[in-house]
């Protein structure tokens, strides 16, 4: 009985000196066609905490257009990161006190571990031959995308190809406005994000060139081999950021602050560089992107705002109700 005792006695003691098992948790909040890249990035840097720091952790996914995806946020979604698409959704939930008014400030490159721009996807032999953005104003052309005002995929091709005109025709705004118009009067449909207008393109068959970014056309050519899809780069392109910021409210309040920190810093890592070069995007390191270089053509990138002065004026000369893009809409 003795011996008994002294055995549970040592036995409490062993287990109630032991560290308690630590785990970590976050929740990343992400646009509609990042499932794939996050499914590869997340055990990578899962491994790597653990290895750092002794912990584990667990990373869940949200998935969503981007705008949809800060609206819920907003509306109580507990996101402590956010990887988005477009740099005005994060602005959304800065304006809304739950990200840092300085995000941009928080990590290299504005905060974009990568970019991508809006490109072509053809199909096999690229039987209307189809190069450039002047390629889809024509007749008897039909390019697939999304619709602008509920895709941020979409906005970016809208204004790539609002900046090609411009740069084509010397500035002139109302023959780029008119050269948008013929491109979208050209659109068979208008899905409300770039997943359904893959499907549209891919699976239904409609449309001669779908238009996205590079890293889903890419993407979309592996998936779909057997269709023989050809990818075109168009001559010039917009330089498309993918922000990504701490959601710093929601995280105090979860505990995740330190986590959700490293996980967004490990995005520049080589090895989350390495990931995303594989599928497809843009990089920021210099070795990871020289040994992607052949893979990625060459391409006259603009920016927002060399172009167009910036998201805030974006938003107020084309994207705001009745601006240039509802009246190219009404027009088409």
């Amino acid at each position: 009985m003795k011996t008994h005792l002294l055995l549970a006695t040592a036995l409490t003691a062993v287990l109630g000196t032991a560290p308690a098992f630590a785990q970590d948790r976050l929740l990343n909040v992400s646009y509609d066609v990042a499932r794939e890249l996050f499914e590869a990035l997340n055990p990578a840097f899962a491994a790597h905490w653990q290895e750092t720091t002794g912990r584990t952790v667990t990373i869940d996914q949200s998935h969503g257009g981007s705008s949809a995806q800060a609206r819920a946020i907003l509306e109580g979604l507990p996101a402590d990161v956010v990887t988005f698409n477009q740099e005005t959704d994060i602005d959304v939930l800065a304006n809304g006190g739950l990200v840092d008014a300085n995000w941009r400030d928080a990590l290299p490159n504005g905060a974009s571990p990568w970019y991508s721009l809006p490109a072509f996807l053809v199909r096999e032999g690229n039987p209307k031959g189809i190069e450039d953005w002047d390629d889809l104003a024509r007749e008897g052309v039909e390019p697939v995308f999304p619709n602008p005002k509920t895709s941020g995929n979409a906005r970016y091709t809208y204004l790539a190809a609002y900046a090609y005109a411009l740069g084509s025709n010397g500035g002139d705004q109302a023959a780029a406005q008119t050269f948008v118009g013929q491109i979208l009067a050209n659109v068979p449909v208008f899905d409300t994000g770039g997943r359904a207008a893959t499907q549209t393109f891919a699976e239904r068959g409609i449309g001669d060139v779908l238009v996205t970014f590079e890293a889903e056309t890419a993407g979309i050519a592996e998936s779909y081999a057997d269709q023989g899809f050809v990818r075109v780069t168009p001559s010039s392109s917009l330089f498309a950021a993918f922000p990504v910021a701490l959601v710093s409210e929601n995280a105090t309040r979860n505990g995740s602050t330190e986590v959700a920190n490293a996980y967004l810093e490990w995005l520049y890592s080589p090895e989350a560089q390495q990931i995303a070069a594989e599928y497809h995007y843009r990089v920021n390191d210099a070795d990871v992107a020289a040994a992607f270089a052949d893979s990625l053509p060459a391409v006259n990138l603009q920016t927002v705002d060399e172009v167009f002065g910036g998201w805030a004026n974006i938003n107020a000369e084309h994207l705001a109700e009745g601006a240039i893009l509802d009246q190219v809409f009404v027009n088409r």
